[in-house]
């Protein structure tokens, strides 16, 4: 206690000699003078430029506003400077305008790098309703080394134990695990802008994947760093081993689906084989093939999850990335656009093929979307119980503009043809036998037995 009280009492006495007043009271005229001449020149400014430079953009505009933010403490570096110049000129005492400088240069510095992060984490980011307190803490950890007071702060942190016992955690390793957890958390941050800014460049997919791809690649990455800070800071989670491991099986059951689609939809977004825009339907049977619109629809964009699809009813359904990788799914535009549709026609065994055939052709070559070449073909496919299966083949290349009003068109055009050249389309006959009653040879059943 001797040497303590004895330490306080020449600090006191430091301070109350007239050389230290007198840098001090010269400080105290710098610190006020550059707040008076920063409030003019921002004042001034906003009378003669308008609009903050933090509302403009631009490389201009964020210099004049670094400039804005660095200025007080620039001019009160400046003012001290010459104070210091002017006090060694007449041979005065100069030890705390020297530690002065120190503290303003190392604020400069430190106000400049945090202004420099928040540009790149982002106007968005956390820093920036954060910066003045970052910067504080820096700053203060930075001035007690240049005072020498950091290794007494640390010998007085390390006294203080958070955790009485046999383990040891005291308020300096608190500390410390918070500024590493700090740093790395950062450093992941701004790879995390850097490769949302790319993926974001990216036109060849949706604005919603783009979002999707960088927010999961942001919080994962934080997530990450937050992992690597709390381990190398050396905090110890053994005891919380068990508890984690138990919520971990629970969270990847219960997490199970979520994760398959985010994992099925990554693999949409490597292989391109469903991309926004095209034109898909889901078969009904697993391994069915051909020009089937059940579930038709266009792609309208690729989520995370799921994706959206717009039918023609104008009714958009969200069907699961899973789903789709696990079924079959017809892509009418994956690699060429034009599909073959085949209509078959029934005619009966009483009309002549030959006939029917270039009638069938004509129907779908005057179609104005049915294509030239290759050109509609017909066939005699099958000889049937109640007819001759005929079928017409035609290909289109816009199926996006919808497939079955071509059917419906063809159809109208080979009915009316066959109508007026006398062609019959027959209509599936039955024949009904009716039988006799059964005779009952047990007289218990006899229709006229008493009851």
């Amino acid at each position: 206690m001797n040497n303590s009280d004895g330490a306080v009492r020449a600090f006191f006495a430091q301070l109350t000699d007239p050389a230290i007043l007198l840098e001090l009271f010269a400080v105290l005229i710098s610190i006020l003078a550059a707040i008076a001449i920063t409030s003019a020149v921002r004042a001034w400014f906003r009378r003669h430029r308008g609009a903050p430079a933090a509302q403009r953009q631009g490389f201009s505009a964020r210099m004049t506003d670094a400039t804005l933010i660095l200025m007080p403490i620039l001019v009160t570096l400046g003012l001290l400077l010459g104070i210091r110049v002017s006090f060694g000129a007449f041979d005065l005492d100069t030890l705390v305008l020297d530690r002065s400088l120190q503290l303003a240069a190392a604020l400069v510095v430190v106000r400049l790098g945090v202004y420099l992060l928040r540009q790149l984490l982002g106007e968005n980011s956390w820093l920036k309703g954060w910066q003045n307190q970052f910067t504080f803490v820096v700053w203060m950890a930075i001035a007690f080394e240049l005072l020498g007071w950091f290794e007494r702060v640390e010998r007085a942190l390390n006294d203080i134990d958070l955790l009485p016992g046999k383990a040891t955690f005291t308020v300096w390793e608190l500390i410390k695990a918070l500024v590493i957890i700090t740093v790395v958390v950062i450093a992941t941050s701004l790879i995390a802008r850097t490769i949302e800014r790319r993926v974001m460049q990216v036109n060849a997919l949706a604005m919603s994947t783009r979002i999707g791809i960088s927010k999961f690649s942001y919080f994962f990455l934080i997530s990450l760093g937050l992992l690597l800070g709390i381990n190398a800071a050396g905090v110890d989670f053994t005891a919380l081993t068990l508890l984690t491991g138990a919520i971990g099986v629970g969270l990847g059951f219960g997490l199970q689906v979520i994760a398959g689609n985010f994992v099925s939809g990554f693999v949409l977004l490597m292989d391109k084989s469903i991309k926004p825009g095209d034109v898909i339907s889901f078969t009904g049977t697993a391994g069915q093939t051909g020009t089937t619109t059940d579930n038709f629809g266009w792609v309208q964009e690729l989520r995370g999850r799921y994706i959206v699809v717009r039918d023609r009813d104008g009714v958009e359904t969200l069907v699961p990335n899973q789903f789709v990788i696990s079924n079959s799914v017809i892509n009418w535009s994956y690699s060429d656009a034009r599909v073959r549709l085949r209509l078959p026609v029934m005619i009966s065994y009483q009309d002549d093929p030959e006939k029917a055939m270039p009638l069938l052709q004509h129907a779908a070559a005057d179609h104005p979307r049915i294509l030239k070449e290759p050109g509609p073909v017909t066939r005699l496919m099958s000889f049937e119980d109640y007819g001759m299966r005929l079928e017409v083949r035609f290909w289109i290349a816009d199926p996006m503009n919808g497939v079955n009003n071509v059917r419906s068109d063809v159809n109208r055009a080979i009915f009316r043809l066959f109508r007026e050249a006398g062609i019959t389309i027959p209509v599936a006959q039955r024949e009904l036998r009716m039988l006799p009653g059964p005779t009952h040879a047990d007289p218990r059943f006899a229709p006229d037995r008493d009851t």
